[in-house]
């Protein structure tokens, strides 16, 4: 087919045309692209947060706090809700401290409460409502190393304040079988102890476990070493027998003594001369008073003169009596099973008593003996196959007890690898 000169440039003008009309619609269309891709996104709105902060009143609520601070009650509800399988925020106690946070319109973002020095409750808002978690605190551990002599008794010896009372506690639950804190202890008596030391944040919280204790006390020597065997952990003494035995050396703590037991007593009330055939631990009202061993209650009640009693079955004819009770713990009544160290009671002046104070009796096969002078048997010992092991910690731990020049006190060696520490 022929096509003319001038047909060719037409059609040259038409591919031409059409050319550029595609390039345009090309370029039209990269350009919308690029104009949707990096156009500015709607701006963002950044919700600014108050916090409100305090620690728990005695008797305070946070149906109390919400109010105070003008807060949405039912979010309140919801938050309790939330909650309820975690930790019921009834159960609030007084010290604890507490954070809310609210954006600007008091809408609650979240909630923060210390149970308790080991956890806290963290409650947030998410997109069906909230969510509560219980969180344990991770503290770091270093070893403390502390010594004292005693002073009147342990507590004010080893220092003032909340830390060093829980401490004294721990080295006299640890010692229990062996020395009676109310009567045994003499000025001048030595105490060493190897701690874990609790921090955040690096300040000291609070004491951990007692790793290792020497206690001389009225020139007699004993050890304790917190050790495991057979998935147990315990304290031991460094012929590697346990310092747990069968019955406490006493049923309270830090007390003194005001009556000894006697075949012939002059009763300060009846004014004659009589058998008291007990101990008398002079304590303040309501002090707790312990089970000394595992058993079996026989009587839990008043009981004449005696006042409200408890009296308790153990192995071999062993049998334990606490009289003058203020009050009796309501799951001891007759029948029932207590472990040792359960508290059963608590001191008072109930019967013939001139003031409040515990009597403390034991009787073997129905016979009457002193407490004070009863010898206790010898705990179990550390298995066979871990005595090296035993050993082995027990001398790590001697030489840093060595080291211990009371009074002392000193923060070291904050990473220890032993495994039974």
């Amino acid at each position: 087919m022929y096509i003319s000169k001038r047909e060719r440039v037409v059609m040259k003008k038409i591919f031409l045309a059409a050319f550029l009309v595609v390039a345009f619609l090309i370029r039209n269309s990269l350009i919308a692209n690029e104009t949707t891709n990096t156009a500015p996104s709607e701006p963002q709105e950044y919700k600014v947060y108050k916090e409100i902060k305090g620690n728990i009143k005695k008797g305070e609520t946070l149906f109390d706090i919400f109010k105070k601070n003008r807060l949405n009650i039912n979010e309140l509800f919801q938050i309790k809700e939330a909650a309820a399988d975690t930790h019921r925020l009834r159960e609030l106690r007084p010290g604890q401290p507490y954070k809310i946070t609210i954006d600007d319109k008091k809408q609650i973002n979240s909630l923060t409460y210390w149970i308790n020095s080991d956890s806290f409750l963290n409650i947030t808002r998410n997109e069906s409502g909230f969510c509560a978690e219980k969180t344990e605190v991770e503290y770091e551990k270093r070893i403390l190393d502390i010594g004292g002599k005693i002073k009147n008794n342990l507590i004010s010896s080893i220092g003032d304040g909340r830390e060093n009372l829980t401490l004294a506690f721990q080295l006299s639950d640890i010692y229990a079988w062996d020395i009676d804190f109310n009567t045994d202890l003499r000025n001048g008596d030595v105490f060493k102890i190897v701690v874990e030391g609790l921090y955040s944040g690096g300040k000291f919280k609070k004491y951990g476990n007692i790793l290792a204790a020497e206690f001389i006390n009225n020139g007699a020597r004993f050890h304790a070493y917190r050790f495991e065997a057979d998935g147990k952990t315990g304290y031991y003494d460094d012929k590697g027998k346990s310092l747990r035995r069968s019955f406490l050396k006493a049923p309270l703590s830090f007390k003194r003594i005001s009556s000894g037991f006697s075949r012939k007593r002059f009763h300060p009330i009846l004014k004659i001369y009589r058998p008291h055939l007990g101990v008398d631990y002079a304590a303040p009202g309501g002090t707790p008073v312990s089970a000394v061993g595992d058993g079996k209650v026989i009587f839990s009640g008043y009981r004449g003169q005696y006042g409200n009693t408890v009296i308790i079955s153990h192995f071999n004819g062993y049998r334990t009596y606490y009289g003058h009770l203020s009050k009796i713990a309501k799951n001891v009544k007759r029948g029932s099973k207590v472990t040792q160290s359960q508290v059963i009671g608590y001191v008072g002046a109930t019967g013939l008593a001139t003031g409040p104070h515990l009597d403390y009796r034991v009787s073997i096969n129905n016979r009457f003996v002193n407490p004070v002078t009863l010898k206790l048997p010898s705990g179990r010992s550390v298995p066979v196959s871990l005595t090296a092991d035993f050993k082995s910690f027990r001398n790590q731990l001697d030489i840093r007890i060595a080291s211990i020049t009371p009074p002392f006190f000193a923060s070291v060696d904050k990473n220890s690898d032993n495994k039974h520490i």
